[in-house]
């Protein structure tokens, strides 16, 4: 993001930035003018809030779940009660790893994972071992192997929870099918009493809202056993606008008594102004209707990144196409490296691109080394012209290595 922002001209396909031209400036100055209309609605908007969050935002992002996961009314599964509003996803997931877990212990990861998720694990002292991923979530045979050799080596004590970055996931744009999601909770289970302690499920939704085709997937929360083993994240930040840093959660029981307590202790709560700002948005309908648009800005320009990577990637680089979200995972022939300390990173930053290297999305596992011949390209942020010179200009810097 640094380079990115020091450097106008260079095209950054790295940053998950969102698209600046969908914002919805004009919608967000009719909301703030409505709470701020009347004394009585701008003097509570602007005061303090509460820790758990605005009531209603709660119950508006409680039934907005329950539909979404095509759940009955009054599913316990969603209820108000179980929501925490905070500040972004990433507060949340910060928060919940502080509330679980101590220095060594071990969490279980995608490989590839999301990486500022591994860097709130390095901060807690927390150890990763990774589970391979399939086109379809998490391969399970290898999660069961993962699980089985760290009972056998007696670390299984140490494993607190699964993180997985459900749909449309970051780095590699995999959307975890409802199958994978229930035999991985299931599987969890089994080992939770060689463990000694519950293993908890997190499911990190941040971008299932942003679905341009095919079906939504039910979430883990609609599990057998959920309520007291899966923990779900989401944001509003990615589907409305990304400077509002709005996001929740729906905890158990118990996990819910302590986030509240470490909530408190980091801001008393979330932005009342701009929590009172998303629960407009919703009630009106202004969040869908911009969320509709910006599924079809989102499927363009994935469409356009698609085409440059057909035009301009040598035949022996593969890519994963997405259904949603903001991302193209790639992977290059072995022995071509992506690394920051590539010859390929410092010829892309040299033809004027940014990427993001692939090695940055695995946790540090003992038991593997780190791929270095992949990469994430990101869509979101460009403009469709950035995005064609962008994987331009890559292209011809893979053609002029895999040349020599």
């Amino acid at each position: 993001m640094e380079i990115a922002l020091a450097r106008p001209k260079l095209i950054s396909l790295a940053a998950g930035f969102t698209d600046s031209a969908s914002l919805p400036v004009a919608e967000a100055r009719a909301l703030f003018d409505a709470i701020l209309a009347s004394p009585k609605t701008g003097q509570a908007a602007l005061q303090y809030g509460t820790t758990a969050g605005d009531p209603v935002l709660r119950r508006l992002t409680a039934e907005r779940l329950r539909a979404q996961d095509h759940a009955p009314r009054g599913s316990k599964l969603h209820a108000p009660e179980r929501v925490i509003i905070t500040s972004g996803s990433q507060q949340l997931l910060y928060m919940i790893t502080e509330a679980l877990c101590d220095p060594d212990d071990i969490v279980l990861v995608e490989d590839p994972t999301y990486f500022v998720y591994l860097g709130i694990l390095q901060s807690h002292g927390i150890g990763a071992r990774g589970v391979r991923m399939e086109r379809d979530g998490l391969d399970l045979a290898h999660l069961e192997t993962v699980l089985a050799s760290l009972k056998r080596s007696g670390e299984l004590k140490r494993v607190k929870l699964l993180y997985l970055v459900s749909y449309f996931q970051n780095p590699t744009g995999v959307t975890t099918s409802f199958a994978k999601k229930r035999a991985t909770l299931r599987l969890l289970r089994e080992y939770e009493r060689a463990a000694g302690h519950p293993i908890y499920l997190v499911e990190d939704a941040a971008y299932r809202e942003l679905r341009f085709t095919g079906e939504d997937v039910p979430s883990a929360l609609t599990l057998p056993g959920a309520a007291e083993r899966v923990i779900y994240g989401g944001t509003y930040s990615k589907p409305f606008a990304t400077g509002v840093r709005v996001g929740f959660g729906l905890l158990p029981a118990a996990v819910h008594r302590v986030v509240m307590r470490l909530k408190g202790n980091h801001d008393f709560g979330t932005s009342n102004l701009l929590q009172q700002l998303l629960a407009r948005a919703l009630a009106s309908g202004r969040y869908e209707r911009h969320l509709e648009a910006l599924r079809r800005r989102y499927a363009h320009k994935a469409a356009v990144t698609l085409r440059a990577l057909e035009a301009h990637f040598p035949a022996r680089a593969e890519w994963w196409t997405p259904r949603g979200g903001l991302y193209f995972w790639a992977r290059l022939p072995h022995g071509v490296k992506s690394g920051v300390d590539s010859k390929l990173f410092r010829s892309a930053l040299k033809h004027g691109v940014l990427y993001v290297p692939g090695v940055w999305c695995y946790a540090a596992d003992p038991t593997r080394r780190k791929p270095d011949h992949e990469l994430r390209l990101s869509f979101g942020g460009a403009s469709e012209a950035n995005l064609r010179a962008g994987i331009a200009r890559f292209g011809d810097t893979l053609h002029e290595l895999l040349d020599t």
